[in-house]
């Protein structure tokens, strides 16, 4: 049987983010979206419903979103659903959570603004380091930038390859 786990969310921050660090080193940070939804009801007046998610970011990613990310911004979090089970210490019961694992990050609108808007230019992909893609944190000149004249093309990155 096949199987597929993987979400996509864009929502504002509830709390600031929470860093801390394994034993060997790695960075996990903890954060808090919540995402606003927007509908009629039955007698055609608008309503909003909001749901709550609890993502978990891991190593570079989760540095970036420390320094970056505040209560109220705005944020895009590609990741994958995992479910935590544990028994509970006072009552002895089972308890489970189900939370996204973030696989990748974008930070919407500008550094200063706080509940979002444009103006502003977040890191691409291709700035943000990941330890599994290995790329290079941002700053400095663009890998994709234009060869002199007379150089050979570029080799395309595997990205870029579309099979």
């Amino acid at each position: 049987m096949a199987n597929f786990n993987k979400v996509m969310l864009m929502g504002n921050l509830t709390r600031d983010p929470e860093i801390r660090y394994t034993p060997k080193g790695t960075a996990v940070c903890e954060i808090g979206l919540a995402i606003n939804r927007y509908f009629s009801g039955e007698g055609g007046d608008k309503r909003e419903e909001t749901t709550f998610v609890d993502v978990t970011l891991w190593g570079r990613t989760a540095e970036i979103a420390q320094e970056y990310l505040k209560k109220g911004r705005p944020v895009f979090i590609e990741g994958r659903l995992q479910l935590d089970s544990w028994e509970d210490k006072t009552s002895g019961q089972k308890r489970n959570k189900l939370r996204v694992v973030a696989e990748g990050m974008q930070l919407i609108g500008s550094r200063d603004s706080g509940g979002g808007g444009g103006g502003g230019r977040s890191p691409s992909p291709d700035e943000m380091e990941e330890p599994s893609r290995g790329r290079p944190s941002g700053g400095g000149s663009s890998p994709r930038s234009t060869p002199p004249k007379n150089s050979p093309p570029p080799e395309p990155d595997d990205d870029e390859i579309p099979f």
